[in-house]
Parts: C-alpha cells; sequence; structure tokens
C-alpha cells in the first residue's frame, strides 16, 4: 500500500506558510501586509531580492528563507521557492516533495485596489483569490499617522543607515511598530525592517534594490490559471491531484 504522509506534509508546510500561518494575514508572506507598504515613503515602485527571517521569543531562527520582491504602487509581490526555504520543523522529505507536486513556487500578490490577494502556484497553475482582510483595506485607504525616532546610525550591506524606531497609527488607534533601517544612498530606502509578531521577531531585508518599474503582468493572476475560492478548495484539488498519481513512493 502506498504512503501519502510525506506529500501530505508537504500539503500542511506549504499552506501553512502560504496561507493562514503567514503572520495572520491570508495571501501575505511573514510581515508583508498593508502597513508595510507606508514604510518605503516616497518609492512607489521597485524590485529586489530579500530575506525574511523569524525568530522564537528565545532569538532561535524558525524560518527563513530567500525572496523576490516587488513593489508597484502600493500592489506587492513576493515570490518564494519553497525548496530553499529553512525551517526547524519540517522534514527535508517534505520539502523535497513539493517540486514533483507543482508546490515548490508560491506568488503571494496584493491589490489594494481590487481588495484581494492571491496566492499563486505556476507550477500547479493555480491560484486562491481572498479578500483582503478590513484591517488592512483601512490602512491601504486612508493616511494612517506615522512616528519616526532616529534611534542610530549603522551600516548594512555596505549603505549608510539611519536606524529609526516608526510607529503607524491608524484612525481607529491600532498601532503598528517597526524598527527601520534607511539608506541614506538608496533614497532612504528600508532596507532592514524589524517587526514584532506575537512572540516571534521577523526580519526583513532587502538587497539588490532596482527602483525601474516592474512589470505591471506581474501583479495579475494569470487568466488561464484554475481559480479557487479558498484554501481548502485548493488543498482538495491537490489532494485529488496526489490520489490521482498513486501518491508518494511506497516507504
Amino acid at each position: 500500500m502506498k504512503k501519502f504522509f510525506v506529500p501530505v506534509l508537504a500539503v500542511s508546510f506549504i499552506f501553512a506558510i502560504a496561507a493562514s500561518a503567514q503572520m495572520e494575514t491570508p495571501g501575505s508572506t511573514a510581515g508583508v501586509n498593508a502597513a508595510l507598504s507606508k514604510l518605503f515613503g516616497d518609492v512607489k515602485a521597485f524590485s529586489a531580492k530579500s530575506e525574511v527571517q523569524v525568530f522564537d521569543k528565545d532569538q532561535k531562527e524558525k524560518v527563513s528563507t530567500p525572496m523576490d520582491f516587488a513593489l508597484l504602487d502600493g500592489k506587492m509581490r513576493v515570490e518564494i521557492d519553497m525548496s530553499r526555504m529553512k525551517n526547524k520543523d519540517v522534514p527535508a522529505a517534505a520539502a523535497a516533495s513539493m517540486k514533483q507536486f507543482g508546490m515548490d513556487r508560491v506568488v503571494s500578490v496584493i491589490l489594494p485596489e481590487k481588495k484581494v490577494s492571491y496566492i499563486i502556484f505556476p507550477g500547479m497553475q493555480s491560484y486562491v483569490k481572498m479578500p483582503l482582510p478590513k484591517e488592512d483595506q483601512e490602512t491601504y485607504e486612508k493616511n494612517p499617522k506615522l512616528e519616526k525616532t532616529a534611534l542610530g546610525k549603522e551600516t548594512l550591506d555596505g549603505h549608510p543607515c539611519v536606524k529609526n524606531k516608526v510607529v503607524i497609527t491608524d484612525d481607529q488607534d491600532r498601532k503598528h511598530e517597526a524598527t527601520v533601517w534607511n539608506a541614506s544612498d538608496l533614497k532612504d530606502f528600508p532596507v532592514q525592517i524589524l517587526t514584532k509578531e506575537k512572540d516571534d521577531t521577523v526580519i526583513l531585508r532587502f538587497r539588490q534594490v532596482q527602483f525601474a518599474r516592474p512589470d505591471a503582468k506581474q501583479f495579475e493572476a494569470p487568466a488561464d490559471f484554475k481559480a479557487y475560492d479558498d484554501v481548502q478548495s485548493l488543498m482538495q484539488g491537490v489532494m485529488a491531484k496526489m490520489i490521482g498519481s498513486g501518491g508518494a513512493p511506497a516507504q
């Protein structure tokens, strides 16, 4: 009898990261949300290589992954190669099985003007369309108060930076706090952003920043991909594909 344990782990992992477990914002990546977009200031378009690290309350690394990041007039796009992600709680076999089922690449797109986000799986030619949380919609639509306090100067990756404490307060008096390293030689671009998510610390770092406008097509759901209304429906489709293909090799 064939065993499905490894691919089921892969499914659980992929959606834990790509959906509900991503810092409580469905369809986003750790630390990527409406408040983050406000930290880019006057920069309305860029693309960059980036890396996100998540540390637990004891400052032990839980997750780290490189990402391709792009911003275009408030729209954000993050692409992750799950096979390159490091996660202390996921067996290597689970990560290796992702490519087999077309789950190794995940693209998250946030579209404020449409009030939706997409989780796109190019290898599966499928995506999930999700409404933006109400709090994120309000942050995008309104102009929250931003307070910045200089904490000192540091150099990151050769860029002279001002380290700032930033507090973003919306009209409901909800606060988002971050520590931001603004590079003076990159139009004060935030080359590193540190936030707290419950007991976790999330560090997002940018490299190879390019200020050319990304292609607008990168922020669209592919017309020929199958659309799902929720993660559960897509998971059912993935499991059906696994069963139809005979599942994972017998162990």
